[in-house]
């Protein structure tokens, strides 16, 4: 699903050299549409170059292990063309920290699409890939994440310029107290009043409510598509490791066969070596099955925003409720009449109407606040006009930036899976040719 506009002209995608190795296929996966001509990265150059298990006593003295990454910056302009680039600046973080900085993130720029971490623990597994947060080859895809993360965060226009951002890259010990001190946990929109915005807003934009809609449904079919990779990932291990066993027996065959002994020997290695060449081949399919849960993670950012907006307009909608009532008021103590039933006007025809001094007190009090609610009426309004321009100019960059994406690992997709038959062909050639001349 695509939401930029597909009719738009653009030059068609040629695959070209299909033999490429793990290691560029792993640097396009990393490299997925960072601007890096853009803010942060013009000055520096950010990794997470490796990750560490560690022990330690958590916030009840209890003894865990948890994992540690290592970020590694260098100014930019140090790493010179065939040069020895300088040593980087380097400081360890948990998992636990970058999600304070992305909450932190989420909290202060409620406008913008914040980009996701990494799953916390392994989801849309296949019983070959373990489900353990400290298996080493999750441990790594989620280094691989990690630094995709910090990537998107320091090529936005706005995201990379944070002060909060620079301390997390460069102070180790003084950063949390530098995020909670910017006093974001106060701001941060308890779950019931997002509830009660999204079902009580009586005129919510079209536009949010389709980007919303939108959001829904690209997770539903990322989730679905990612359940059926993993179960077709689990079919086709099977189905390779079946041919291990067709090795061995034509390594036993060979050892009683005369005549055919080195023609069956060399079938059962070939056989070997395709059983083996899976494992390589799901390990690579599990980076781009990485890159759409990046983006099954992005929805929930989506929604963050539409949420945010929902809640504004909901704000804007209470304060124009009460600048009406407001002026009804005025109306019914200036003219006397009452529209509806209340305990003021049952008073008055109780126990007589009030003096005209009371009613002039009166009056001054109400038009006193129905110019707070004016401009409390026209401050949100300004607050929810700005958020929409800032949201949609972020969305529309959202937007390009999912096509571009999905476009090229899509095209890194097909790459790798013409490489991978390249590879398989030659072994299966071998054994149509063992069987005919086996046959003559």
């Amino acid at each position: 699903m695509i939401m930029a506009d597909s009719g738009s002209s653009e030059e068609v995608a040629v695959i070209g050299n299909t033999d490429i190795t793990s290691t560029e296929s792993e640097n396009n996966i990393i490299n997925t549409m960072v601007e890096r001509g853009t803010s942060l990265l013009k000055k520096m150059e950010i990794n997470v170059a490796e990750a560490e298990k560690r022990t330690g006593k958590n916030t009840v003295n209890m003894q865990e292990t948890y994992t540690v990454y290592l970020i590694e910056i260098r100014p930019a302009e140090s790493v010179t063309e065939g040069g020895t680039p300088a040593a980087p600046d380097t400081l360890w973080r948990r998992y636990s920290e970058f999600e304070l900085l992305r909450t932190y993130l989420l909290v202060t720029y409620p406008f913008i699409i914040i980009p996701p971490l990494p799953e916390k623990r392994a989801e849309f597994v296949w019983h070959k890939l373990s489900a353990d947060n400290l298996d080493p080859d999750f441990v790594e895809r989620r280094r691989v994440g990690l630094e995709n993360f910090l990537l998107r965060v320091a090529s936005h226009h706005v995201l990379s310029n944070d002060k909060i951002f620079f301390l997390f890259l460069t102070e180790e010990k003084g950063w949390r107290e530098a995020v909670l001190d910017t006093g974001f946990q106060d701001k941060v929109d308890s779950r019931l009043k997002s509830v009660s915005a999204m079902l009580r807003v009586k005129n919510p934009d079209k536009r949010f409510t389709a980007l919303k809609q939108y959001s829904d449904e690209l997770n539903t079919v990322v989730s679905q598509l990612l359940r059926v990779r993993a179960r077709v990932a689990d079919r086709l291990y099977g189905v390779y490791k079946v041919h291990g066993n067709y090795g061995r027996v034509f390594s036993e065959w060979s050892a009683i066969e005369r005549e055919m002994g080195d023609g069956l020997q060399s079938a059962g290695h070939h056989m070997d070596t395709y059983a083996a060449s899976i494992d390589d081949i799901l390990e690579e399919e599990e980076h781009y099955a990485d890159q759409l849960k990046e983006y099954l993670f992005y929805t929930d950012a989506v929604r963050s925003v539409c949420k945010k907006h929902e809640l504004m307009q909901y704000e804007l909608e209470m304060a124009s409720q009460d600048l009406a009532y407001k002026k009804q008021q005025k109306e019914e103590l200036v003219t006397g009449t009452v529209r509806v039933f209340s305990l003021k006007g049952m008073t008055s025809k109780l126990f007589g109407s009030e003096t005209q001094e009371q009613r002039e007190s009166r009056l001054s009090a109400i038009e006193q606040s129905i110019e707070e609610g004016v401009e409390a009426v026209m401050e949100k309004n300004t607050e929810c006009r700005d958020f929409v321009s800032a949201a949609w100019e972020d969305i529309e960059r959202f937007k390009e930036q999912k096509d571009k994406d999905l476009r090229e690992a899509l095209i890194s997709y097909a790459i790798m899976q013409i490489s991978m038959c390249k590879k398989v062909w030659p072994s299966t050639l071998f054994r149509t040719s063992f069987c005919f001349q086996y046959k003559h």
